[in-house]
């Protein structure tokens, strides 16, 4: 018998892989941890071997899983780009997103394209801007949506959460900044919540600090960091090989990445379709 490769399975291994934990991808798909477990290893007995190495903490790719990932990828895009023509591009209406400068880079080069493309009729607006600026527009109304970093454990409810995150220490690989006194800091503009968890966690800790660099930009920040100006806070997933995690100061708590809607676009079919978007391919 020719072996089939379930849609629903792939979307399924495409969550775990992208979250890292079974426990999250099951609730970002609704479905239980067991259901989620089935799903994988249905797969692994289609794709002839193991796809996900387990621990307590989190799961990672084998080098099978990682091939299958970066082969399935077109094909849940265009398979969902299939169910939204067979759907009919009735859909229509105007979004205004707001996006950080930290995550602006993935929403538009790998998620707005395919949405775009199944969905011409819906005009999409982008700004970007630290996570709690942003937030305060969608709550005032002044956007339909955004997606935002912040602190686990503050879900409202007209918000969904794409991804957790761990924010790390970093310093540049070849030297030990976190030895300086002060701290030399390369920091994001206010409201970020990142900078607000570096200044409060330093200031109860009794470390001193100076910053070196206050920007908008992820990359000016990032660049900083990798000359060996300054120290930063940032998502593990996006620590780059000139970057070391840095031990011996404050561990900063999890955070989420969240889409959230203003209140008056909650019956919004075309935000509804782009929040359903924004949970399959959201990734660190």
């Amino acid at each position: 018998m020719t072996a089939i490769l379930d849609i629903e399975l792939v979307r399924t291994f495409h969550a775990v892989a992208r979250i890292g934990k079974f426990s999250a991808a099951a609730e970002q798909l609704h479905k239980s941890p067991a259901a989620v477990s089935v799903h994988i290893q249905r797969l692994e007995a289609v794709a002839g071997g193991r796809l996900l190495n387990r621990d307590n903490q989190s799961v990672s790719l084998t080098a099978l899983g990682k091939r299958l990932l970066l082969s399935t990828t077109e094909l849940l895009n265009t398979h969902d780009r299939v169910l939204a023509d067979l759907h009919g591009t009735h859909l229509a209406g105007r979004i205004t997103l707001g996006v950080p400068d930290e995550y602006a880079v993935h929403v538009i080069r790998d998620i707005l394209p395919t949405f775009a493309a199944a969905w011409p009729n819906v005009v999409l607006e982008l700004k970007t801007a630290p996570s709690y600026a942003l937030r305060e527009q969608v709550q005032r109304g002044k956007l339909q949506a955004a997606v935002i970093a912040q602190p686990k454990g503050q879900l409202n409810d007209d918000a969904q959460v794409l991804v957790s995150t761990k924010p790390v220490w970093v310093g540049p690989a070849t030297a030990m900044l976190a030895l300086v006194d002060p701290l030399p800091l390369a920091v994001h503009a206010a409201q970020c919540p990142y900078r607000q968890a570096m200044m409060e966690s330093l200031k109860q800790c009794g470390r001193r600090s100076r910053v070196v660099l206050e920007s908008p930009s992820n990359q000016a920040v990032k660049a900083c960091v990798e000359a060996g100006l300054a120290i930063s806070l940032i998502d593990r997933a996006m620590v780059t090989a000139n970057m070391q995690i840095l031990d011996g100061l404050p561990e900063i708590p999890e955070h989420e990445v969240v889409f959230m809607r203003s209140a008056s676009s909650q019956g919004d079919e075309a935000v509804n379709v782009l929040a359903h978007a924004m949970q399959h391919y959201f990734r660190l």
